[in-house]
């Protein structure tokens, strides 16, 4: 079996979800235009708490939550059990791409992840690795659009390294106590708690002895001195300490020491949707420099009639299109599961997550670029949304994982780092 073109099941999703964009969201976008036009970034802002989302923000945000749950719309993608649909990841890389070729809205507000459709890697996590009384206290309020949750791995020395963090955990009065500290730890100014990383055994640089601890807000000893200021803004990405921080038993998420499985699961369904969402965006751009090239006359003629435009486009619409195609077969690759799980199928294609994470991510920034300079003067104004596309999307070539660390992992499989194929050769030895 080969996939070979988007379920009609989909398309017709992708026809309700437009319908209820255009008849539930837009409105809300009408009466706030100050929050979507170019005045957003100071409208969304709250300068006088660190640069968070001010709180009209984020209330917009979760009235249009609460739309998109009540349309039926927001669970898509949740497994049945949590009151989902059991969204393939073919679809929704297909999702992801049609919500972000709409430009920027509230139906896909990516800088906070908000959107019509869940994107909450999450709640796959809990629903995997976490306690039935976790469960019960974060993952069904999470579904339900109630809380945020926020995740903790990267620190202020430790980013694509990840199996070097220096947060520990130690046993202590029957529970453990946490020590270190978290850098862009986004979500924390609204989420409930933060799933924090932090090693418990093991060596430095190895990944066993690792482990992930669901720890409330409001924790004694977690503190947040600050929130970085991004090239995009509003910003929720703080700065977090964890000094003497006490949790229970009950906090661990998982397996003691293997941590980092939840976060494999974590950037795994993660990566492929931000490829799909970068590509979306750069289709919009794309759209757009058409649209305005065929309208704008330069010396008598539409710009569109000069090669020099015509060919910046041809070959953004060309990577486009292979980048399309990458991206729906890796998915529908990912939904191949053989050992009643999706996990072995996931990690089969982890070079081929890279590819389009790292080609999407370098092509929405490009397309923003040209698009600018196709509309001149007013493309570089914030009356037009590709510089407000630029500075989001960049974010994406270090987050979710570098540019360099996408290379290292492609290149992992090309030359056989892990040393799979001498053990498999030694096995059969």
């Amino acid at each position: 079996m080969e996939w070979s073109t988007i379920p009609d099941d989909v398309q017709q999703l992708l026809s309700n979800i437009d319908e209820f964009i255009d008849c539930e969201l837009k409105p809300i976008e009408a009466a706030n235009p100050d929050l979507f036009d170019h005045r957003r970034e100071f409208t969304r802002t709250d300068v006088e708490r660190g640069g968070i989302p001010t709180l009209r923000w984020r209330e917009v945000l979760a009235r249009a939550r609460r739309l998109s749950i009540e349309a039926g719309f927001y669970k898509y993608p949740f497994p049945a059990a949590l009151g989902g649909n059991d969204g393939t990841n073919l679809a929704m890389a297909v999702i992801r791409e049609h919500l972000a070729m709409r430009g920027p809205g509230l139906h896909a507000e990516l800088s906070h992840e908000a959107s019509v459709v869940a994107n909450e890697p999450l709640a796959l996590v809990l629903h995997e690795y976490g306690t039935d009384e976790q469960k019960e206290k974060y993952l069904w309020p999470l579904v339900n659009g109630e809380i945020h949750l926020a995740f903790g791995l990267t620190e202020p020395n430790h980013g694509s390294d990840a199996t070097w963090l220096e947060t520990t955990a130690h046993r202590e009065d029957g529970g453990w106590v946490i020590n270190g500290a978290k850098r862009f730890n986004s979500v924390v100014d609204v989420a409930a708690a933060d799933i924090v990383f932090a090693r418990t055994s093991g060596q430095t640089g190895k990944a066993d002895g690792i482990t992930a601890f669901v720890v409330p807000m409001d924790a004694p000893g977690l503190e947040i001195p600050y929130y970085h200021w991004c090239f995009n803004m509003p910003s929720d990405h703080a700065e977090v300490t964890l000094e003497g921080v006490r949790v229970p038993d009950g906090a661990v998420l998982g397996e003691l020491g293997r941590g980092l499985d939840c976060a494999q699961l974590f950037v795994h369904e993660n990566r492929i949707r931000q490829a799909a969402s970068s590509l979306g965006a750069a289709q919009f751009c794309i759209n757009e420099s058409i649209r305005y090239a065929e309208e704008r006359i330069m010396f008598g003629k539409p710009l569109s009639d000069y090669q020099g435009i015509q060919w910046q486009l041809v070959e953004l619409q060309t990577d486009a299109e292979f980048l399309r195609n990458t991206i729906y077969k890796t998915a529908w690759q990912m939904d191949q599961a053989t050992d009643g799980s999706s996990t072995e199928a996931k990690t089969s294609v982890t070079d081929k997550i890279s590819m389009v994470n790292f080609r999407g991510n370098q092509l929405a920034c490009k397309a923003a670029d040209r698009a600018m300079q196709i509309h001149g003067g007013v493309g570089y104004t914030r009356h037009k949304p590709f510089e407000h596309i630029y500075r989001h999307h960049r974010r994406y070539r270090i987050t979710e994982g570098s540019d360099e660390l996408q290379l290292r992992r492609i290149a992992s499989k090309m030359f056989d780092f892990s040393g799979s194929k001498a053990k498999a050769a030694r096995a059969h030895a």
